[in-house]
């Protein structure tokens, strides 16, 4: 550790690698690309250290560096791969009737959800049904859920709409439920008759 309790730069990877690296994978899915990001991070962080102003961790400051560039990795991937406007049809079951009323409510998940999220082999199984998703769904669900970001921003850096935004958050949450429902809480989906 060199003063004020700062690490050198030397160290970072030993002491922010894996914690970065989870970070990344968590919002990007991708290891190939959450190990270029985490390492575009450390160069950008290397380049800049003498901007570092002390007021937060260094930890904390290698995280908002490498959130800038996720949210960038989004907007290049928003330009090259064009986002549906949301074919009704492809959405799962609506879990709501005509009156507005649950017509198969969640299944109980039991516990306090913060103790949940907290749980590794949730996280294991949260990346995992993130992963099934289209890149689309993912995205939008990570930015706004994940990292909390409004949406303005995510209609920005996703090049989409305020309505087509919800459509895809719905179909997201409902396509991650249905895969944690399955996976993690090994209900199986009721068959329609």
């Amino acid at each position: 550790m060199s003063k004020a309790g700062h690490v050198d730069p030397s160290e970072w990877v030993d002491r922010y690698g894996d914690y970065l690296f989870r970070y990344a994978m968590l919002r990007l899915r991708d290891r190939s690309r959450a190990e270029d990001l985490v390492q575009e991070t450390f160069l950008a962080a290397l380049k800049d250290r003498n901007s570092f102003s002390g007021d937060s961790s260094q930890g904390t400051w290698l995280i908002a560096i490498l959130k800038h560039k996720i949210v960038d990795h989004f907007r290049r991937q928003s330009r090259e791969v064009p986002l549906p406007d949301g074919d009704p049809s492809d959405s799962p079951g609506e879990p709501f009737d005509a009156n507005g009323h649950w017509t198969a409510g969640p299944a109980e998940w039991g516990g306090n959800p913060a103790d949940l999220f907290r749980q590794k082999k949730f996280l294991e199984q949260l990346t995992k049904c993130l992963a099934a998703l289209s890149p689309n769904l993912a995205d939008a669900f990570t930015l706004r859920e994940i990292d909390g970001a409004d949406t303005k921003e995510i209609c920005k850096v996703l090049r989409i709409t305020e309505t087509n935004l919800w459509v895809i958050l719905h179909r997201a949450r409902a396509r991650l439920r249905e895969c944690l429902e399955t996976h993690w809480l090994g209900r199986r989906p009721e068959v329609e008759t």
